[in-house]
């Protein structure tokens, strides 16, 4: 059942993407557009029919993906702006409820992971795609108006739309090469375990520091949590809950200093057009830094 549903809901995602595809095929005014049709055709083919591929064929597609990129073959394309006078007399006629469909995904999505063994990532897929209906009931879109959107709104992701997916299968590789261990020894080496503080101060700065190097905290967390969040903190006598919560929090903070997580530092600047690419990362900085400090110190509290 779980597998069922999470192989449609792959295949709902890649069905998104070929229609990036196609659209970027079309998009002729674009030097890079069969780039960049080839990029989310075979984004598409991956998620849609991954499971039932040759594993050597994904590589095979991932490698040609990766050479897209080197050659600067993944543009954005044109895009087919939204009328700002539409816009505007929507967002006036809906009011406040223009935010339903988003508190509507939310409150699915918990709704299903908590109380059905469907678990988180189904309990997602689903709520945005009850949100995405309700919100065109909302606004009672007509099905070009749906198709328009949701290509622009894939598209403008582009090439970084891959990154997380890539980022996490590299921490798995990390993992399974036992980088962790080996991490863990060498800081065994110069802070030896045994203080409460220092463990806690250690593996949190650990997890944002490797998270802004990776870009994302899920595949720093396996790796760190093993090399200090266990020898130096969980084997003290910390809260195993505790500690793998903060722990993934800290993270973030990481995600927030870092243009490697492009889907949340980078691509803002890409959508609100903004002349310095580091913005949206120097205002974020100092309220991650705080952040920080503060998951330090609610694990040092309640861990023990």
């Amino acid at each position: 059942m779980v597998n069922t549903l999470l192989t449609i809901l792959y295949v709902l995602i890649g069905f998104m993407m070929a229609l990036a595809g196609i659209e970027s095929f079309r998009d002729v005014k674009s030097p890079t557009h069969l780039g960049t049709g080839l990029f989310w055709t075979l984004l598409a083919i991956i998620f849609a029919f991954g499971s039932f591929i040759p594993a050597m064929l994904v590589g095979a597609m991932i490698v040609v993906i990766g050479l897209l990129s080197l050659f600067k073959q993944i543009k954005v394309g044109n895009l087919t702006q939204v009328n700002p006078k539409r816009a505007a007399a929507s967002a006036q006629k809906l009011g406040g409820w223009i935010f339903l469909p988003s508190v509507v995904l939310a409150i699915v999505s918990i709704l299903i992971s908590q109380f059905t063994q469907l678990g988180g990532q189904i309990g997602i897929g689903i709520g945005a795609v009850v949100s995405l209906l309700l919100a065109i009931a909302l606004t009672k879109a007509p099905v070009k108006q749906v198709y328009s959107d949701a290509q622009r709104m894939v598209r403008s992701v582009g090439a970084p739309g891959i990154l997380p997916q890539l980022l996490a299968t590299l921490g798995a590789v990390f993992t399974a090469a036992g980088v962790g261990t080996l991490t863990a020894k060498l800081i065994a080496g110069v802070f030896p375990a045994g203080s409460h503080l220092l463990g806690v101060v250690l593996y949190c700065a650990a997890m944002a520091i490797f998270t802004a190097i990776m870009g994302n905290a899920f595949a720093a967390f396996a790796v760190i949590t093993a090399a200090i969040g266990v020898p130096f903190v969980i084997a003290q006598g910390g809260s195993v809950a505790v500690v793998a919560a903060l722990g993934m929090t800290s993270g973030y903070c990481g995600t927030l200093l870092t243009p490697m997580a492009a889907n949340f530092n980078s691509l803002p600047v890409a959508l609100m057009e903004m002349d310095d690419e580091m913005g949206v990362i120097k205002q974020q900085a100092p309220i991650a830094l705080l952040l920080l400090v503060l998951q330090m110190g609610l694990m040092y509290i309640l861990a023990f």
